[in-house]
């Protein structure tokens, strides 16, 4: 199985606002950079949503190391706090709906197909690929063109 590293990031210009996402995925050495953006959005959904576009970039079944600063999304697999959320129909232990559903939906379908790991590192400090994923989300949101 191939070995993938996927560095993720989200930001949002105000929380609903203009959000970018990025990531970069590297496999032997050699890296990708994607990035997109959305025109109304919270930096929640674009944390999830860089995960879910590096993810779909993989074209075979892949062993994936996740990097993200999103404790959001991180803490969701490694408490556990998605498989919770499938055996109640997506409702949290309040009994409200869980917020972002359609993307953790998402994510899940995607994760089934590869051996993933997530990692949870420390944003705007002196990760370099965590610091390349934040300007190709921040870059995105200063490029983004209404249509």
């Amino acid at each position: 199985m191939k070995k993938v590293v996927l560095y993720t990031d989200g930001a949002c210009s105000g929380n609903p606002g203009v959000g970018g996402w990025g990531a970069v995925l590297i496999y032997k050495g050699v890296e990708k950079r994607i990035s997109g953006a959305d025109g109304s959005t919270t930096n929640n959904r674009m944390e999830v949503t860089a995960v879910i576009e590096g993810l779909k970039c993989l074209k075979e079944p892949c062993e994936v190391e996740i990097y993200s600063d999103s404790a959001y999304t991180v803490n969701a697999f490694l408490n556990g706090w998605v498989d919770e959320w499938q055996r109640n129909g997506f409702k949290k232990a309040d009994n409200k709906p869980v917020l972002n559903e359609d993307l953790w939906r998402e994510l899940l379908l995607l994760t089934s197909i590869h051996k993933v790991t997530f990692f949870k590192v420390k944003g705007h400090a002196d990760n370099e690929y965590n610091n390349i994923c934040d300007k190709l989300a921040t870059d995105a949101v200063k490029n983004f063109k209404p249509q």
